[in-house]
């Protein structure tokens, strides 16, 4: 897998003038790198530095976060283009500057700058496999093998198409999984802002209330507003507190492979998140399996290739411990079933592809077959989670009413002594 290393470059170009920027490219030597820029720029270098390994991550967040990204869609429309223009005999170096053209006049900048780059390396002599390689950022892993293989067995036009197939399906998958979880997140989200402006806001003001008319608190009142006068008085560093809590937690999700294998561990012990985990982790690794066995790559490539695609870091160690046994000699049903983690009923189907020779055909039954339960999952996810959001919204808001509210009682039964008593 291609390593992306950030470069800050400063070249004199042909003009006179002195371009500086900040480049991210897949190269291993320095050298290389000033030679890509120079032959990019038509200029000459006149520094280049590496950023650390530390600074790359967040530069490249924010790369991320800030520069045009290409689509999931527009990936997917410009393999199959390209394929399709392959396959009716026109030249890959035309059919390339045709869909840079064609992205270049539409909404689709990021992609004809993609597009240009590679154009401006076929014509220098890089053979096709490379100049997909140069982009890790915008084409998987596995859409880059499939290149490769094509490139060497002339069946390119083929493998592209098969490419931009897989990309659709993998964009479905991840819509699938974000269309099950906007509803939980957008109530849970109305939730906390409405508790937030009841405790800024109006509980504030009742206590001023009761403190003028001198009532008694109970203990869960008096929580509820020393936490409200905490909060009206520190809300910004709150806010900034928790900003950069979250943002810590993601940059260190992201950087430690322990983290992210104990929170994907956790998922797939907790009821709701076990069952979408596993569908969806499943439906992703039998279709990557599915399409690398049946282009030819061997087993052992192909498991190791899926390791290091893979985001579930749950799956990852298990296809790397999977894909050693197999290299050992071991079958992939008897590796999967030692090694553990994998749902016995694909250990099985697998077992009967292995003995039958059809192992590509049972992979791909059991993609279709994880991706139809998936998408059974995300239409049934949000009635499942309705209770468990009710619930807690009612539990949050009985919670603020009654320690509201017990104040109020007691001033109305104290009013209602008086005036007996006055009586």
């Amino acid at each position: 897998m291609a390593t992306l290393n950030t470069y800050y470059y400063r070249v004199l170009l042909p003009q006179g003038r002195v371009r500086s920027g900040v480049l991210r490219m897949a190269v291993k030597r320095e050298l290389s790198a000033r030679m890509r820029i120079e032959s990019d720029t038509d200029g000459t270098v006149l520094s280049l530095w590496r950023f650390p390994a530390w600074l790359a991550s967040v530069s490249g967040l924010f790369l991320h976060l800030f520069r045009r990204q290409v689509r999931g869609e527009d990936l997917a429309g410009f393999l199959r283009d390209m394929g399709l223009m392959m396959q009716a005999g026109v030249p890959s170096l035309d059919a390339l500057s045709t869909l840079v053209d064609e992205s270049d006049s539409g909404d689709n900048r990021a992609m004809a700058y993609v597009g240009r780059n590679m154009l401006d390396d076929l014509n220098t002599g890089i053979g096709m496999t490379e100049a997909f390689n140069r982009h890790p950022d915008v084409f998987p892993e596995t859409v880059r093998n499939l290149v490769a293989i094509g490139d060497q067995t002339g069946t390119l036009d083929r493998m592209l198409s098969e490419a931009a197939e897989h990309v659709e399906r993998m964009i479905n998958i991840k819509r699938d999984i974000k269309t099950a979880l906007i509803y939980p997140a957008f109530v849970f989200v109305s939730i906390i802002g409405v508790a937030i402006f009841w405790i800024y806001y109006v509980v504030p003001s009742m206590a001023r209330l009761f403190k003028q008319l001198q009532a008694k608190l109970p203990p869960i009142t008096e929580g509820l507003v020393s936490f409200a006068d905490m909060l009206s008085k520190h809300l910004p560093w709150v806010l900034l507190v928790t900003a950069l809590v979250v943002t810590g937690g993601a940059l260190l999700f992201k950087r430690s492979e322990r983290i992210q294998l104990a929170v994907y561990s956790l998922l797939h012990r907790l009821p709701i998140s076990r069952t979408l985990v596993v569908s969806s982790g499943m439906a992703y690794m039998t279709e990557h399996l599915s399409i690398l066995v049946r282009a030819g790559v061997d087993q052992v490539s192909s498991l190791r290739i899926l390791g290091r695609a893979t985001k579930n870091r749950y799956y990852r160690t298990r296809l790397i411990q999977v894909a050693e046994s197999v290299s050992r000699g071991e079958s992939v049903s008897a590796a999967m079933r030692r090694v553990g983690g994998f749902p016995p009923m694909a250990v099985r189907m697998i077992s009967v592809g292995e003995e039958s020779g059809s192992l590509d055909q049972q992979l791909s039954h059991l993609a279709i077959d994880y991706r139809k339960r998936l998408e059974v999952i995300v239409r049934s996810l949000a009635e499942i989670l309705k209770p468990l959001i009710i619930l807690v919204a009612g539990g949050l808001f009985l919670f603020l009413i009654v320690a509201l509210l017990l104040p109020v009682y007691d001033l109305v039964r104290q009013s209602v002594n008086q005036t007996m008593g006055g009586a």
